[in-house]
């Protein structure tokens, strides 16, 4: 698909999302911008996996 047909496109489904309000789920965008549900969820990456060593 060219570049022209691809825009098109693009700004054929922008135009529906921003006019079309009657289709929105709100539940279901509520799910998906709301909160994780568990805590435990985040996990730190840069944390240390074992205790430092005392001496």
């Amino acid at each position: 698909m060219g570049r022209g047909r691809q825009k098109a496109k693009n700004t054929k489904i922008a135009r529906e999302l921003k006019y079309d309000m009657q289709s929105i789920n709100y539940s279901a965008l509520e799910r998906e911008l709301g909160s994780p549900t568990r805590e435990d969820e985040y996990v730190d990456k840069w944390a240390d996996e074992y205790e430092d060593e005392k001496a």
